[in-house]
């Protein structure tokens, strides 16, 4: 089965583009920016524990690279209630980081707020087809 799922396209008042998508967390509804180069999902950990205080933070003792730094201190948390349009994802886990300078830059750019990134770890599983034109992503359910 495929699922539809509709695509915010922002402008970078040009330094390119940024895609967002709505995602839901128990009930509630967020944007995370698509990441066809982030391997794991990741959510802010500030705005992850504002979405509902019964999900737990947990250190993964590690430190991560990406979003301009070698040592940024990680965490893991599990979502027991976690949807992608219809796309229903009972107890995934997504790794935690602080993302406050990405929202930040979207906020001095007008744009807003987000969760997170949705990245390679959900669009691998899923098949995941990102029809610009459409402004659509497109994700296999079955697969």
């Amino acid at each position: 089965m495929t699922i539809n799922i509709p695509l915010e396209i922002i402008d970078l008042q040009g330094d390119g583009y940024h895609l967002l998508v709505n995602v839901k967390i128990y009930k509630k509804n967020y944007k995370v920016v698509l990441d066809t180069g982030a391997s794991k999902t990741v959510f802010d950990h500030q705005l992850l524990l504002e979405a509902d205080k019964r999900i737990t933070v947990q250190s993964t003792n590690r430190l991560s690279a990406g979003l301009g730094t070698l040592d940024m201190e990680s965490y893991t948390a599990i979502l027991p209630e976690f949807k992608i349009g219809k796309l229903k994802l009972p107890d995934f886990e997504v790794a935690v980081l602080d993302l406050s300078n990405i929202n930040q830059a979207y906020a001095q750019l007008n744009h807003p707020q987000v969760l997170g990134v949705l990245g390679g770890d959900i669009l691998m599983q899923y098949a995941a087809l990102i029809d610009y034109s459409k402004q659509r992503l497109k994700l296999k359910a079955n697969v």
